[in-house]
């Protein structure tokens, strides 16, 4: 997938962030690594409060070689803190909700999909959902898949 050709904003879920430091996942690595790139060249890459929150809690706790706190310190000045673009509000909440309620999705994942539409994304890239669903004008794709 290259994101240089898709229109528009997009927001990044934590998986592809985590993916760019996992070395067991190479060919997977690649990609979020351009992704992440490409999100921070371009501009048009956005995350959450929430996907820095949960990279930072994975990077100390669930990584195979965890990253030191000036690993973490450096990569939130370096990479989150440019793309965080989105701090949720209680409409968020509210629409995640909604979003659980219509198609079954895991609240922490309906938030993520509520940050994308309200952050004005026209694309959520992840490995989490459903490759090509649509929920308004947010297409879900996956960018590991085939």
């Amino acid at each position: 997938m290259n994101v240089t050709e898709m229109e528009g904003f997009f927001f990044l879920d934590t998986n592809i962030l985590i993916y760019a430091h996992d070395k067991t996942e190479p060919e997977k690595q690649e990609i979020a690594i351009q992704l992440v790139r490409n999100a921070l060249l371009t501009g048009r890459g956005i995350i959450s409060t929430q996907v820095v929150q949960e990279f930072l809690h994975a990077a100390r706790r669930k990584f195979r070689q965890p990253m030191s706190f000036e690993e973490c310190h450096k990569h939130l000045q370096d990479v989150l803190q440019p793309l965080c673009a989105y701090f949720p509000s209680i409409s968020t909440y509210d629409r995640a909700l909604l979003i659980v309620e219509e198609t079954g999705f895991h609240f922490y994942d309906a938030l993520i999909v509520a940050a994308a539409v309200e952050s004005g994304c026209g694309v959520l890239l992840t490995e989490d959902l459903q490759h090509g669903r649509k929920i308004g004008n947010l297409t879900i794709l996956n960018p590991f898949a085939e």
